[in-house]
């Protein structure tokens, strides 16, 4: 082969060569260009605030309060008794979920009673506490018993040492806790029972937590609304993972939120969720 038409070949090789990378270029900023950006993940967008792993979406605890109340908004809240389709069908899976959840895990009902009768034979298997439902309305909310069988004597004692503002009481390494309340508070096994709660209408599967008559007398006109549905055993709060972050504020517009977005598929991620939740052991 003549050297001008070698010559002439790697010209043309080169063209060709540029050419392919100037439309793989072209095609690569196209699909960049079309595509849309990501949206802010809200509290309704999954476990946390994340924009991609490890990056928070706010760059802050204020940050992160000050987004969830813009996106609760001002207007007063107003319940869902007027949702009758969606009360009828949240009232239905209540019921038919928690007859499933005591049939098939009533074994583990007799596990953990035998565990925490061998731990502290003195005391009883279930812990019975009156909490303020719907409405203002009081109902005894039960669970397994994780502590000691005078805690609530000894909760006065500890009140220098609560991690929580409001009027809520919460410290990591709670001196009342037996060892296996520890295990059964840090898998969530100690709220199994108040699935009874549920099938008899005290309580939901998704809700605000009920809180104790003393937390609510200390409430605000604007905390209070937390009342307007049945409080249940799971909800934005119980999902997150920075919950130990969220002061007492923000967890109450995190409530208030759910009662303003609620729907069947908002309560259908929320179980999903606190199910990845149980199944890594983020109890506390």
């Amino acid at each position: 082969m003549k050297p001008n038409e070698e010559s002439s070949r790697a010209r043309r090789r080169a063209i060709a060569n540029g050419a392919r990378s100037s439309r793989g270029t072209y095609r690569k900023q196209s699909r960049l260009a079309g595509r849309k950006p990501k949206p802010d993940v809200t509290v309704r967008s999954g476990y946390a605030y994340e924009l991609h792993a490890g990056e928070p979406a706010y760059p802050g605890v204020a940050e992160r309060a000050a987004a969830i109340h813009r996106e609760l908004g001002d207007a007063p809240l107003t319940g869902i008794e007027h949702r009758y389709v969606y009360r009828f069908i949240k009232r239905t899976f209540d019921i038919l979920f928690s007859i499933a959840v005591l049939v098939l895990l009533s074994w583990l009902f007799l596990v953990v009673a035998v565990a925490i009768k061998l731990d502290d034979p003195t005391g009883p298997v279930f812990f019975s506490q009156e909490r303020v439902g719907k409405d203002g309305k009081t109902f005894k909310m039960l669970k397994f018993r994780s502590m000691v069988t005078n805690a609530e004597d000894l909760l006065e004692s500890l009140q220098e040492l609560n991690e929580k503002d409001g009027p809520v009481f919460k410290i990591a390494d709670d001196p009342r806790i037996t060892k296996v309340g520890k295990f059964i508070r840090k898998t969530s096994i100690d709220e199994l029972p108040q699935f009874i709660n549920v099938l008899v209408g005290d309580m939901s599967v998704v809700g605000p937590r009920p809180a104790l008559p003393a937390e609510v007398a200390q409430y605000t006109d604007y905390q209070r609304q937390r009342l307007l549905v049945r409080p249940g055993i799971t909800c934005y709060w119980q999902t997150r993972r920075n919950r130990d972050t969220i002061g007492f504020d923000e967890w109450v517009d995190l409530d208030l939120l759910y009662i303003r977005k609620c729907s069947v598929w908002s309560d259908f991620k929320l179980i999903i969720q606190t199910v990845g939740v149980v199944l890594t052991a983020q109890g506390s």
